[in-house]
């Protein structure tokens, strides 16, 4: 599969919709974007233009391909990221990586990123690392419903 383009924008009520329809296959249907109730009301608000969410399509297609989350840490902002389902595992995600980092330096201008990953998710992980990300620490972070999971933080300077 050919590295497409990217365009980032608004998310659109269309765009939330479409994307509580993706369902990863397990193990990485912790990652479907209908999972966390709390990241569904961020979408839904972040239509109006303000919020840290934002869609992302193939620039040739007009095709929805993906998502962005940032949010200000101070210096750095911390990404969150999806690529749909079917376009997983297929070498694309460096080049995703890199229009999320092209996006967010020229927005907020950080001194870095950073994201955190479940630990288990060495397929990520790679990506991550051949975008310049680095291991840091694994945590424990609790949710809403009182769940705990291990994540890890990994960390990039821009």
């Amino acid at each position: 599969m050919t590295e497409p383009a990217y365009t980032i924008r608004t998310l659109t009520d269309a765009d939330v919709a479409s994307m509580l329809a993706w369902h990863y296959a397990p193990p990485y249907d912790f990652y479907d974007p209908g999972a966390d109730a709390e990241d569904v009301e961020e979408m839904r608000a972040a239509t109006d233009g303000r919020g840290p969410w934002f869609a992302v399509d193939d620039a040739a297609t007009g095709e929805l391909v993906g998502f962005l989350e940032f949010k200000p840490l101070g210096a750095q902002i911390e990404i969150g990221l999806g690529l749909q389902p079917d376009r997983t595992g297929a070498g694309l995600g460096v080049g995703f990586i890199e229009a999320a980092f092209a996006f967010g330096r020229d927005r907020w201008q950080p001194a870095g990123f950073v994201l955190d990953v479940r630990p288990w998710n060495e397929r990520a992980i790679r990506a991550y690392e051949r975008a310049g990300f680095v291991r840091e620490d694994v945590y424990l972070r609790r949710f809403p419903s009182g769940t705990e999971r291990e994540f890890l933080r990994m960390s990039r300077p821009v």
